[in-house]
């Protein structure tokens, strides 16, 4: 009976575990994709995440390697996708900080970072 009891409640925990783990929009992909080389500073950012955004809570900032902000400050978010255009930043490394707020009101946060340069 113990025994029992004790696996119902782990097979319990599982799934409530993963039902919550479902229900934040977490980074699907990027592009620039996390931690890639590219050739010439890209035009933009694109993130994709795992479920729908709101669009005035969620955003993204893009800083180059000397730390300056290189975005524009104006996300742009389209069901689960959103893109923020860049200013030129030179060589080195970005870091791309990312805040969303999904559709079901649950928030999260995130950076990577990617090297721009030969």
């Amino acid at each position: 009976m113990r025994r029992a009891s004790l696996t119902f409640v782990a097979g319990l925990a599982v799934l409530l575990a993963a039902s919550q783990a479902q229900a934040h929009a977490m980074l699907d992909r990027s592009e620039p994709k996390v931690g890639n080389k590219v050739a010439a500073p890209p035009r933009e950012v694109t993130l994709w995440f795992t479920q729908k955004l709101e669009p005035a809570f969620s955003r993204i900032t893009v800083t180059n390697a000397t730390g300056d902000r290189v975005d524009t400050g104006k996300t742009r978010v389209s069901g689960s996708q959103m893109s923020v255009s860049l200013r030129a930043g030179g060589a080195g490394t970005y870091r791309v900080n990312w805040h969303v707020l999904s559709t079901d009101s649950h928030t999260t946060e995130g950076d990577f970072s990617f090297q721009v340069g030969d």
